[in-house]
C-alpha cells in the first residue's frame, strides 16, 4: 500500500507497515494513513509527518513503556508514539515495537478503555477567568458553549506560555465566544 504524501519516509513508513503486519494485524487505509486493526478496533496508525515518520498507538496510555519512547501527542490524553528519521531507529527498537503491538492487542482483546478527563475537569486559564469574572454576558456566553467547545478555548489559551500571551489570546477570543463559536469553528 502506498502511503500519499509520504515520499520522503516512505522507506521507513514500509518497515514500520511490516513490523505491525508482523504481529497479525489486519491493515486498512484510513484518514489517507495505513492504519492497524485487530477485529476491527484500531490499534496502531503510521504517520508521515513533515520532519519524521511516527508510528501512534491509539491507546499508548495504557501501554507500559519501560525504555520511555513513547510521546505523548499534544493534548491527546489517549494516543502516545514514536517519531523516526531513518530506517535504522526503527531497528535500533524492533523488538521493543513489536512488544508494544503486542502489548495493544491484548489491551484490546481485554476490552480495556482509557479513561479520559471530562472538559469539567480542565482548569480554566487564569487570564481567561479574570475575563469570565469582570464580564457577566462574556462569563454567560462561555457557560453555555458545548463542553467540547469550552476544552477548545482553555486549551488554546493555556498553551501559551508567557501571561502576557494567554491574556492576548483571552481578549482575541472574546468576539468568538459571544457568538457562540468553539476555537476551531469557522464562521456560519
Amino acid at each position: 500500500m502506498k502511503v500519499p504524501y509520504a515520499k520522503k519516509w516512505q522507506k521507513e513508513t514500509d518497515k514500520l507497515r511490516q513490523i505491525a503486519l508482523d504481529c497479525d494485524l489486519t491493515e486498512e487505509l484510513k484518514w489517507g494513513k495505513p492504519c492497524f486493526t485487530f477485529l476491527k478496533k484500531n490499534v496502531a496508525i503510521v504517520i508521515p509527518l513533515k520532519e519524521s515518520c511516527a508510528l501512534s498507538f491509539f491507546k499508548g496510555a495504557l501501554l507500559n513503556d519501560p525504555k520511555h519512547i513513547l510521546q505523548r501527542i499534544g493534548q491527546m490524553q489517549a494516543g502516545r508514539w514514536i517519531k523516526f528519521t531513518s530506517l535504522g531507529e526503527i531497528a535500533a527498537v524492533r523488538s521493543t515495537l513489536k512488544d508494544y503491538l503486542c502489548e495493544a492487542i491484548e489491551l484490546e482483546k481485554s476490552g480495556k478503555k482509557v479513561v479520559l478527563k471530562k472538559p469539567s475537569e480542565y482548569p480554566i486559564p487564569e487570564e481567561l477567568q479574570r475575563r469570565l469574572d469582570d464580564d457577566a454576558v462574556l462569563r454567560s456566553a462561555f457557560a453555555t458553549l458545548t463542553p467540547g467547545r469550552r476544552k477548545s478555548y482553555i486549551f488554546h489559551i493555556s498553551s501559551a506560555k508567557q501571561a502576557k500571551n494567554r491574556a492576548a489570546r483571552a481578549e482575541k477570543c472574546v468576539p468568538m465566544i459571544l457568538s457562540g463559536r468553539g476555537f476551531n469553528e469557522l464562521p456560519s
